[in-house]
């Protein structure tokens, strides 16, 4: 049996590079971010708000309801306010994790469903495993997006309950 090698650019995506790229990847955030500890980094300079618009304009749900404020702390009218700006703008740390942790949790789903679609989807209904709730909203504490995070990996294990 011989090893396959494949590239480091043909791997497949970490977790911190599929987040990466939900918030616009370097032409949103004008920082590489290849692991946790250069996400750290950005996150406590705070995250440019382009990136948290790249990633409502991205995800038709955010911008339905309170979903955006479960979801990353932040209402509509703040998001409209950013986007009316031209100045370019920082989120502050708690905004920038919360933004972050909501985009690691959808590419989880996304590489757990399959499309962001199903990802989307599946973060809008009551999940059994999650004693009946909406995933997106149990994203407001750090707790809440720790079992949603434990619960995708049970699904990705067929583990459901």
């Amino acid at each position: 049996m011989t090893a396959v090698f494949r590239p480091a650019d043909t791997a497949a995506p970490t977790d911190v590079a599929r987040a990466y790229a939900l918030l616009g990847g370097e032409a949103a955030i004008h920082a590489p971010i290849r692991n946790a500890i250069e996400a750290h980094d950005v996150l406590a300079r705070g995250l440019p708000a382009a990136s948290l618009l790249h990633l409502v304009d991205r995800v038709g749900f955010l911008e339905q309801g309170d979903a955006l404020m479960k979801a990353v702390g932040v209402s509509l009218r703040t998001v409209q306010r950013r986007r009316a700006d031209p100045a370019p703008t920082r989120l502050s740390t708690e905004q920038s994790n919360r933004t972050w942790r909501f985009a690691a949790i959808l590419a989880q789903a996304i590489a757990v469903l399959g499309t962001q679609d199903a990802a989307e989807d599946w973060l809008n209904r009551p999940a059994i495993g999650l004693d009946n709730r909406r995933p997106v909203d149990l994203l407001a504490t750090a707790a809440g997006a720790e079992a949603v995070a434990e619960y995708l990996t049970r699904l990705d294990y067929g583990v459901y309950a």
